[in-house]
């Protein structure tokens, strides 16, 4: 988890609104409410009030419906789902490179922010033969803000990747990025590419086996 997450979520629990959260750290609402929309509001006194008992009151019984719908939806996500099979995480995998990888020029590459969906990838690759954490090349793109080497070791340690793996960390200077772009993305995004070391299995061959498999799925839709 990422110190702008750590301490917006240190500061909701101590009673915040999205509004002082955002003043303070200087993330946008939306972000805010994606990383805080499951943590319980219990406002302090200083919010009590700004606000009033009476908004205070329909504030909280809106809370515990959203956070009632929430449960509701994970137990029966869990009944949906099940236990995941190999096969399931096969084309799981298929999926996630279908939105989110390298199509042409035969490269072998995956982008993505999150550490969760990286670290799935990176499952996905290791259940076919000859892959191990050997053969990742993960390149880092970041914003000016960013910190490399806290950046690098964060995902060296999310991912189990050597240090020693990772290529040139690349930094956005556009100017006509957005204000509210930066320290949205605070360890940036991982380029994950695989390195063949010669075996032509790993390589070419293995995005035309992809982009087969991609082929194969959506020919039956």
């Amino acid at each position: 988890m990422n110190y702008l997450k750590e301490k917006a979520i240190e500061l909701r629990k101590a009673g915040w609104s999205y509004n002082t959260i955002k003043e303070k750290i200087g993330v946008s609402k939306s972000t805010l409410s994606n990383w805080l929309s499951r943590i319980p509001f219990i406002p302090n006194e200083e919010i009590i009030k700004r606000i009033g008992k009476a908004k205070l009151k329909s504030a909280l019984i809106k809370q515990k419906v959203k956070f009632d719908s929430f449960n509701d939806a994970k137990k029966q996500a869990k009944k949906d789902i099940g236990i995941l099979s190999k096969r399931d995480l096969f084309f799981l995998g298929i999926g996630l490179y279908l939105g989110e990888g390298e199509k042409g020029h035969e490269n072998i590459r995956l982008v993505n922010a999150d550490p969760k969906i990286i670290k799935l990838v990176i499952k996905w690759f290791c259940n076919m033969e000859g892959i191990k954490i050997i053969n990742f090349k993960p390149y880092i793109h970041l914003y000016p803000d960013n910190n490399i080497q806290e950046t690098l070791e964060f995902w060296s340690k999310e991912t189990t990747i050597p240090l020693k793996q990772f290529g040139k960390v690349f930094i956005d200077t556009r100017k006509n990025k957005s204000k509210l772009k930066k320290r949205k993305l605070p360890y940036g995004t991982m380029h994950l590419r695989i390195k063949s070391f010669g075996d032509t299995n790993l390589g070419v061959n293995l995005h035309r086996k992809i982009m087969s498999w991609i082929e194969s799925c959506m020919d039956q839709i």
